[in-house]
């Protein structure tokens, strides 16, 4: 995983692109399965807003997290995914917080191996996947994830660029 911190206010989010290539899918990965939840490619962007508003449960785990990692949980991340079998499309409630939620964007051996450009409206998508008006941007970061299926993923990425 590679993060960088931003802070770009949300009346400034627009569309955001971004690219990818990946060698091949994760065998038996999942973004929907928390026992099996990996990815080839992911762009991820993390959000601030009131965690006052969020339920006791979530703001005890985001104060644990807080506790082991020296670092505050965004209060909102969206990712972008490419998933084995879920349909392009799909939106995705993470099976550990939903206070992360993956739109898949790729899915499926068809484009694999070559350069695949997205281009998405990223104040848009917060919308559709958490069903409110997202906070201030403070985080970009791209991730090739297989740890829980204990395998191998190989993907590259072009720029993520802020429109």
């Amino acid at each position: 995983m590679l993060r960088k911190r931003v802070l770009i206010a949300p009346e400034k989010l627009g569309p955001v692109s971004f690219s990818w290539w990946v060698d091949d899918l994760i065998g038996d990965a999942s973004v929907a399965d928390i026992d099996r939840e990996d990815a080839p490619a992911r762009v991820m962007f993390g959000f601030d807003g009131d965690v006052s508003n969020l339920s006791r449960r979530t703001r005890m785990m985001f104060d644990l997290a807080e506790a082991l990692s020296g670092e505050r949980p965004p209060y909102a991340t969206l990712m972008y995914v490419w998933d084995a079998k879920a349909p392009v499309g799909t939106v995705i409630v993470n099976p550990r917080s939903d206070r992360i939620r993956k739109i898949v964007v790729d899915s499926g051996p068809l484009n694999l191996r070559r350069w695949r450009d997205h281009r998405r409206d990223l104040r848009a998508d917060f919308r559709l996947a958490f069903g409110e008006d997202p906070g201030p941007l403070q985080s970009v970061g791209v991730m090739t994830d297989s740890d829980n299926t204990q395998s191998s993923a190989l993907s590259w990425y072009g720029a993520v660029t802020l429109h």
